[in-house]
C-alpha cells in the first residue's frame, strides 16, 4: 500500500514538471508511452535530431522542423539557410521531401546540409508522415 502511494505521490509531483502524462501511466501499470509527437518518432528521426530540433523557433545545426511540411523551402526565418536553398523554390510536400532526404545535395546542389541521404524508401516514408505532425 504505501509503494503505491509513494508512486502516486511522484505522479503528482511529475505532473508539475511536464511529465505527469507519463507518470501517470506508469503509476496506473502502463508499459505503453502516452499518444504524443515523441512517441510516434520514427526511430530513422535519430540521425536527424542530430542537427534538428521539432521545437518552432529552436535551431541546431540545422533549422528546426517545425511546420516543415508544406513550407517553403528557407521558412524558418531564425536560420541562416545557404544561398541555394534560400533560392530553391521548393516547396515541402512528399514528393519533393522524399527526393531531397534521399540525396539532398543532389536536389540543391550547395545546400549546407552535409547529411548523405537515406536509402531506405520506408524509413523516409516513415520520416515524411512524423514531418507532417510538426
Amino acid at each position: 500500500m504505501r509503494r503505491g502511494m509513494e508512486v502516486a505521490l511522484l505522479a503528482l509531483v511529475l505532473t508539475g514538471c511536464g511529465s505527469g502524462d507519463r507518470a501517470r501511466e506508469q503509476a496506473a501499470g502502463s508499459a505503453e508511452p502516452s499518444a504524443t509527437k515523441e512517441a510516434a518518432r520514427p526511430a530513422a528521426f535519430a540521425r536527424c535530431a542530430t542537427c534538428h530540433q521539432t521545437a518552432p523557433g529552436r535551431n541546431g545545426i540545422g533549422p528546426s522542423l517545425a511546420g516543415v511540411y508544406g513550407a517553403p523551402a528557407a521558412h524558418e526565418p531564425t536560420y541562416a539557410y545557404s544561398g541555394a536553398m534560400r533560392s530553391s523554390g521548393l516547396v515541402w510536400d512528399e514528393a519533393t521531401l522524399d527526393a531531397y532526404l534521399a540525396d539532398p545535395r543532389n536536389v540543391v546542389p550547395g545546400t549546407k546540409m552535409v547529411f548523405p541521404g537515406v536509402r531506405d524508401p520506408a524509413e523516409r516514408t516513415a520520416l515524411i508522415e512524423y514531418l507532417k505532425t510538426l
